[in-house]
């Protein structure tokens, strides 16, 4: 089974900053995309930031400047640098990865179980 590990979540305060982790695990062969995804209560889910194998970045507009994404190929681990947090980041953030697993020729998506974010003073 393939297995999203999320962590780094919890509650801080305006202008503060967290730093997300997740962990792909289960018999993969090669990820394409590793990413964060927001769910913020009565909205609709939105891409947070991506990043690919061959390391292009994309970012929602609402986090440029302030987010930063990065991925460990060794350790099949993404990373989300959160900073200059501000209330409306407050989410239930996902992970998301577009993999391949051993012995399958076509990469799937596959989620975590998500991780709470809560910018509050």
């Amino acid at each position: 089974q393939v297995q999203l590990v999320e962590s780094g979540g919890g509650l801080v305060q305006p202008g503060g900053s967290l730093r997300l982790s997740c962990v792909a695990s289960g018999s993969i062969l090669d990820i394409s995309t590793m990413g964060w995804y927001r769910q913020a209560p009565g909205q609709q889910r939105e891409l947070v930031a991506i990043i690919t194998s061959g390391a292009i970045i994309k970012y929602a507009d609402s986090v440029k400047g302030r987010f930063t994404i990065s991925r460990d190929n060794a350790k099949n681990t993404v990373y989300l640098e959160m900073n200059s947090l501000k209330a409306e980041d407050t989410a239930d953030y996902y992970c998301n990865t577009f993999l391949r697993r051993v012995g399958e020729v076509r990469f799937r998506d596959y989620w975590g179980q998500g991780t709470q974010v809560t910018v509050s003073s």
